[in-house]
């Protein structure tokens, strides 16, 4: 189990949003993956993709870009896992076999199992606004070299 670049893309976008929101209404696509340093037109998609679930809100035009809206910050981290990564990102087996079950467990299989529902259970329960520190210069700093 590997989270993508599209979930970590997703997800900083998110949090630099959080932390610049209240300087700017919209912040355009191009600041974002600047600042963050990721492919502008993969970014592109990632943002389409959140904004459809209405995990964030998308305006055209001008003077638009991307921005929070009234749901985003109570939005679970599984949330967006699971619409960047699906629900097969915790069913797949770890080292990529195909029958790997509980029933015919790879070799890692039960080592992991804890670890995956540890995990699952950290997405459930951590919400954006959880993953937001106060000191939003320095945040914003450790978003965009991270």
């Amino acid at each position: 189990m590997v989270l993508s670049k599209s979930f970590g893309y997703a997800l900083r976008s998110i949090l630099y949003m959080a932390a610049v929101q209240e300087e700017k209404k919209h912040i355009q696509l191009q600041e974002i993956a600047a600042q963050l340093d990721v492919p502008r037109h993969f970014l592109g998609k990632v943002m389409k993709r959140l904004s459809k679930q209405g995990i964030i809100d998308s305006t055209k035009g001008h003077a638009g870009g991307y921005a929070l809206n009234e749901n985003t910050l109570s939005t679970p981290v599984m949330a967006i896992v699971m619409l960047i990564e699906g629900e097969e990102l915790f069913n797949t087996c770890v080292i990529g076999f195909k029958k790997c079950n509980e029933h015919n467990p790879c070799p890692l299989h039960h080592k992991v199992v804890a670890t995956k529902n540890e995990m699952i259970e950290v997405f459930n329960k951590t919400k954006i606004s959880d993953l937001l520190k106060d000191d939003k210069p320095a945040f914003i700093r450790s978003l965009v070299t991270a």
